[in-house]
């Protein structure tokens, strides 16, 4: 909807200014006005204002001005209405981004932040991701752009003999309903990234489900939820960094608390000691 009234407008401008500037031209040698006075009649005649203190005095003047009447009219009234439509999309579609970022708070509340903290301890480059990823109030829109770079651009692996898998899949198997309705909520429509997130956590949840002995697992079958742990932690770490950058700007208490739960930090401590 705002890209069709966005280009609806943009079509109206275009013809809105054309036809201001025919009847410009037109009533300066219709009716032998000058420049100004030329502009001023058309601008009235086109948003039917209709002063009278300037009118036609000629028969061709006149049905010039008829015919400006007609076409310049209805432009002027579909760049009023697009204009409209513009400004009611832009203001639905903010608030459905506040709802979708209340969503995506809910999650790293209750589930994604502790879930993170699980992947870090498993991540072979734990410690060195966590001196580019300790977030701070200090830190520009910049410095969430390299860490979001730093993080793409870094390789990673899952320490396998540190994995605690039955933990792993207790902590999902809890998280499952939150999850599911997570899943469900229509405002994810707005996001794909985050929608691929909870499909990554919840095809996790899934896999270790359906595994009762996770002491003898196959070294190939290992690998395989390694890598689906990794796929998570990945697409995990990026919604966390662009969540943070939102709440430092929409909810500095927030994000106040979320800093001093950074799971990348190992100092981090929710309790204040300096003022």
């Amino acid at each position: 909807m705002t890209e069709s009234a966005r280009f609806g407008l943009k079509i109206f401008l275009v013809l809105l200014i054309a036809v201001t500037l025919v009847g410009t031209f037109g009533f300066m040698v219709l009716e032998q006005t000058s420049l100004f006075d030329a502009l001023y009649f058309s601008i009235v005649t086109i948003a039917t204002v209709g002063y009278g203190d300037i009118t036609p005095s000629t028969l061709a003047g006149k049905v010039f001005a008829i015919f400006l009447i007609i076409t310049g009219v209805g432009i002027f009234l579909g760049v009023i209405a697009n204009s409209t439509d513009l400004l009611l999309s832009e203001r639905e579609k903010k608030m459905r981004m506040e709802k979708l970022n209340m969503v995506i708070g809910v999650f790293f509340s209750e589930c994604g932040t502790d879930l993170i903290r699980m992947f870090c301890h498993y991540d072979v480059r734990g410690d060195v991701l966590g001196e580019h990823l300790t977030i701070t109030e200090k830190w520009t829109n910049q410095d969430y752009l390299n860490a979001k770079t730093y993080f793409g651009s870094s390789r990673h692996e899952i320490d396998k003999g540190k994995v605690d898998l039955k933990g792993l899949k207790e902590f999902l198997s809890m998280k499952g309903e939150l999850l599911l309705r997570l899943f469900e909520n229509p405002f994810l429509l707005e996001h794909q990234s985050f929608t691929g997130l909870l499909r990554a956590v919840l095809h996790l949840k899934e896999e270790l489900l359906h595994r009762e002995d996770f002491e003898h697992l196959p070294e190939p079958d290992r690998n395989h939820i390694a890598n689906d742990m990794l796929r998570a932690y990945v697409l995990l770490i990026i919604e966390w960094i662009d969540y943070m950058k939102y709440l430092r700007k929409a909810y500095p208490y927030l994000f106040s608390l979320a800093v001093r739960l950074n799971p990348f930090d190992r100092k981090a401590s929710v309790v204040i000691t300096h003022g």
